[in-house]
């Protein structure tokens, strides 16, 4: 399918207008305030309020492989990977209601700094290190590569220039407004994304003659969440157990993903912000897996799934709507892009720069380096996106959960027992994220590339378990064999623990109890 034949001038104007649109919005942000402190770029000046909490983070989460890649994975085997968006809600409640108070507690602006006060300078310099090259690879490098695909078919350009102009927009963003400019951004994007969505599924169903055929004619196991044991693809087994590292890791201890609720006015709007994030997860099966499900039906000669959601958007929407919804994933692209551009500026510029040289810094030298951090790694990324170019003959969407499956075991471990259990020491800390990266980058690579042949290797997302696991245990065994003066930097952060207020307000715990009732009301009726 060529998409770009598909494209009237219409359709074009629609996409320039939109990125004018956020271009002159970035550029107000950028030049309304004459003064711009470390705060104000890194964290929005701490201002978020939890609507602009919750569609950041949403925002950040929705890039072209969940776009393209939910709609080509309903289309083969139905909603079955919504689990990678519904089981989410009880790792977000995590992020809500466990981390989030430690976090603002302590009026970090990394989490890297959180584990360096918790533990010491080693860790902090470690985790921020480590959080680099994760932002680089995951956030940066994969996404960039998808966005690059869906902008060729899109402009019918080279790859290489898309990726550049990609990345030149979305830099703009993270340089000319940091946190404030992304987070005004997303309001209108994240908004504008769940109408055209809707109304694209609309579409579908007018055109299948209502929901009948959609009930009658699907296959019954498009509709189970979870898929037997021995599924080769998705067995609920590695569903269960393996999912809890990535969302620990993804939801709980991302840079990218947690920056806008350290970025809140207080700990409550950062809980009601979190809880919102909750509720948008659940729109992305009728949103992003249902099209697929529709496409199945209506274009069953499809060759190629990941077409399924391109071929709904050229066939069902009229001309100029075809344009909003290019203009709205191209926004989605630029919205991920620049929230972990400016993620990897952060934990630059506050964990390693100010750390080693910041004393007596002036905030506005801060923002340069910043600034000028963010198109370093700008370029870096362009570079790590053309080399994935390499591997295009790879399932984008499972790579990059596979890729997630082996990053997220040392953090998890290291984070989770770190914030839950006093007593962890920092050498534990610090041996559990050398080894554990080691080995389960290691053990990923050889998996991967399926060495030794002969191996029968279990699914990644149980891999992924069993890592945590193992490190979870060098981690309470180092602990318990350390006999170095227990913690003495854990001090400044003792006093913080005992001051947190565990008590959330009602209108939080209640949203929360609704949450649940709701999302166990979905999985009985969707099993």
């Amino acid at each position: 399918m060529d998409i770009h034949e598909n494209l009237q001038t219409l359709d074009f104007g629609m996409v320039v207008v939109y990125i004018l649109f956020l271009v002159a919005i970035g550029a107000y942000i950028s030049f309304r305030k004459k003064k711009t402190t470390g705060t104000d770029y890194f964290l929005a000046g701490s201002s978020l309020n939890w609507h602009s909490i919750g569609l950041t983070m949403w925002g950040t989460n929705v890039g072209p492989s969940i776009l393209i890649g939910s709609s080509a994975i309903g289309f083969t085997t139905g909603i079955v990977a919504a689990n990678f968006s519904w089981y989410a809600f009880v790792f977000i409640f995590l992020l809500s209601l466990v981390f989030a108070p430690h976090y603002k507690s302590t009026g970090v602006a990394t989490l890297p700094e959180f584990m360096g006060k918790r533990f010491n300078a080693t860790s902090r310099e470690l985790l921020a290190w480590y959080s680099l090259i994760t932002i680089l690879i995951s956030w940066l490098g994969l996404t960039l590569y998808a966005g690059g695909i869906l902008v060729t078919q899109i402009m019918d350009w080279p790859l290489w220039l898309s990726i550049c102009s990609l990345m030149a927009l979305a830099a703009f963003f993270a340089i000319a407004g940091g946190l404030e400019a992304i987070a005004i951004t997303n309001i209108f994007q994240m908004g504008l994304l769940i109408v055209v969505s809707s109304i694209l599924v609309i579409a579908g169903i007018i055109e299948l003659g209502g929901f009948q055929r959609l009930i009658e004619e699907v296959p019954a196991d498009y509709w189970n969440l979870f898929l037997s044991a021995d599924n080769p693809d998705y067995p609920w087994v590695a569903i269960v157990l393996g999912y809890p590292v990535l969302g620990i890791w993804f939801w709980c201890t991302d840079q990218s993903m947690v920056q806008s609720v350290l970025a809140a006015k207080d700990l409550k709007q950062g809980q009601l912000g979190t809880n919102f994030t909750a509720w948008l997860k659940i729109l992305d099966a009728p949103l992003f897996f249902l099209p697929g499900i529709i496409c199945f039906l209506l274009y069953p000669g499809l060759q190629d799934e990941n077409e399924a959601y391109m071929t709904m958007v050229t066939n069902l929407l009229p001309v100029g709507m075809v344009g909003l919804v290019m203009a709205v994933l191209i926004a989605a692209l630029v919205s991920t892009i620049d929230s972990a551009l400016n993620s990897f500026s952060t934990i630059f510029t506050m964990d390693i720069y100010y750390k080693r040289f910041g004393a007596g810094t002036k905030p506005k030298r801060l923002v340069a380096i910043g600034r000028w951090v963010t198109l370093i790694a700008a370029v870096i990324s362009v570079f790590i996106a053309l080399c994935l170019d390499k591997f295009s003959n790879m399932d984008l969407f499972s790579l990059f959960q596979a890729v997630l499956g082996y990053l997220a075991p040392p953090m998890s471990a290291v984070f989770l027992l770190g914030t839950i259990w006093k007593k962890m020491t920092s050498r534990a800390a610090n041996l559990g994220l050398v080894v554990g990266t080691i080995v389960s980058i290691g053990v990923g690579i050889m998996q991967l590339l399926n060495v030794p042949d002969k191996m029968i290797w279990p699914h990644f997302l149980l891999m992924s378990f069993f890592l945590f696991m193992g490190i979870v245990l060098l981690i309470i065994v180092v602990t318990m064999l350390d006999r170095s003066p227990h913690e003495i930097k854990f001090t400044s952060l003792a006093q913080s623990y005992r001051n947190l207020d565990y008590k959330p307000s009602k209108l939080v715990l209640g949203l929360w109890g609704l949450l649940f009732a709701v999302m166990i009301a979905l999985y009985i009726v969707f099993n």
